[in-house]
């Protein structure tokens, strides 16, 4: 269901079903929830890449077969399911080390919150973006309607899940729903670049400067300056934080640690 390997402080997590669109199915969001708690202990690591198997979706959402299947006990299983996925996402976002996507294709329902969570997303060029869940007669679920508001816009999301509506990757790129779009036979190196030049950064910096940034929304401004200020404080005590005013004093490239 999902291949997760760490290679040089990068740990590369990809959903492998690619005969069913990289579907979730319980399982799979229960391996999604252990690997994240995984994750979130494990010092060493220090940038996480997502994305999915072939070239056709990144995550098509949860298996919706299964529903079928299983329809008399649907709301158990979905309860099943939504229980571990809300562990994951929260633990996902959480991290303090970069969280790169890398879509190499369809993004929908819950695919499309592994998208959203994301601190970067980079896209192919045949990617295609769409909430999916209304389609179905369902509701958002994996954090997407937490997330896709304050990504692209309260409108833009209330259009998404009202008209179904399929986002092209330019599209994407153009209502901020991620960063880049490239060439299909481009993505892996493009992110793999990406993920090793911020598994070299300030792992530590970075996990606070997420953490602010999740604090925006239910901050006050005097609230939200004087966490600022407590947060830039204890980063300076760090040890990347006296690497980074060393090197920059001494104009060298510093040798951050995440420490």
């Amino acid at each position: 269901m999902i291949n997760f390997e760490i290679r040089d402080s990068i740990a590369w997590l990809t959903l492998t079903r690619p005969a069913a669109f990289n579907a979730l199915n319980t399982a799979g969001i229960i391996e999604l929830s252990e690997i994240a708690n995984r994750l979130s202990h494990d010092k060493k690591v220090r940038a996480l890449v997502i994305t999915g198997s072939g070239d056709k979706a990144f995550c098509a959402g949860g298996d919706v077969s299964t529903f079928v299947e299983q329809s008399a006990r649907v709301g158990e299983l979905l309860q099943e399911m939504t229980d571990p996925l809300n562990i994951a996402v929260a633990r996902l976002m959480r991290l303090d080390i970069p969280v790169i996507a890398a879509v190499n294709g369809v993004a929908a329902g819950v695919g499309l919150s592994l998208v959203a969570l994301a601190d970067i997303a980079i896209c192919s060029d045949n990617a295609r973006f769409t909430t999916a869940y209304t389609q179905i007669g369902y509701t958002p679920d994996g954090g997407s309607s937490w997330l896709l508001p304050r990504l692209i816009g309260q409108r833009r999301a209330m259009e998404l899940y009202l008209t179904g509506r399929t986002l092209s990757a330019a599209e994407a790129l153009d209502w901020g729903l991620v960063n880049q779009v490239v060439a299909a036979d481009a993505l892996a190196d493009t992110v793999a670049h990406l993920a090793r030049r911020l598994a070299q950064g300030p792992t530590r910096a970075y996990g606070k400067v997420k953490a602010l940034l999740l604090e925006t929304h239910q901050n006050t401004l005097e609230n939200h300056l004087a966490l600022e200020a407590r947060t830039i404080i204890a980063q300076s005590q760090t040890l990347d934080g006296h690497e980074g005013v060393r090197a920059f004093v001494e104009k060298r490239k510093p040798d951050f640690r995440g420490e």
